[in-house]
């Protein structure tokens, strides 16, 4: 997992409520385990109507999506987090968000911004024009207006994303802990130990 500090640059002005995970991804795009690919289905039945954000040239790339309260409700589909991740969103703010939703998104990188109805407001006005930055480290959303809206998140949560530690990076960066464990139980317990050949 990338380790993810600040994130700068445009962002898709969403908005939508009750954004269920099959708006995010279609069901017939889960026959996959690949993430490669999956940003094509991103909001595919959205994307079929004229003049929709995530077509607009204006937006293309956006490492930030805004979007209304309870986003990612529906399904458990860790799909959805894919499909934004290889969309490139790095952050996405929102009102709410469903729990299932956020700790996939957590555990694929992306960082779930809670921002009141007002902060969403005045974003989706700046995400017209200019760029957006946010600051996991400081736990702010800023705009070159003086904008400032600060945002909480679990620590634990913080020190993930701060560090690019997934599941395997966590338990990888207790090596030496580990090799220490494993070298003293196979000196009080020996016959535990396979032997080489």
């Amino acid at each position: 997992m990338d380790k993810l500090t600040t994130v700068d640059g445009r962002a898709y002005p969403f908005g939508m409520k009750n954004v269920d995970t099959d708006i995010v991804i279609p069901a017939h795009w889960l026959k996959t385990i690949s993430r490669a690919g999956l940003g094509k289905g991103a909001f595919e039945v959205l994307r079929k109507e004229p003049g929709n954000v995530f077509d607009d040239p204006d937006y293309a790339g956006s490492p930030i999506l805004i979007a209304g309260d309870n986003f990612g409700c529906g399904s458990s589909r860790e799909h959805a987090a894919w499909a934004l991740g290889d969309l490139g969103i790095k952050v996405v703010i929102a009102p709410s968000f469903s729990d299932i939703f956020s700790g996939n998104a957590f555990k694929n990188g992306i960082l779930t911004v809670v921002l009141p109805q007002e902060a969403i407001d005045r974003l989706m006005e700046v995400a017209k024009t200019d760029p957006i930055h946010v600051d996991l480290e400081q736990q702010s959303v800023t705009t070159q207006y003086q904008d400032r809206f600060s945002f909480e998140i679990d620590p634990f949560r913080k020190h993930c994303l701060l560090g690019g530690l997934d599941e395997i990076g966590l338990t990888l960066d207790e090596a030496d802990v580990i090799d220490a464990f494993e070298a003293k139980d196979a000196a009080l317990r020996p016959w535990l130990v396979p032997a080489v050949a």
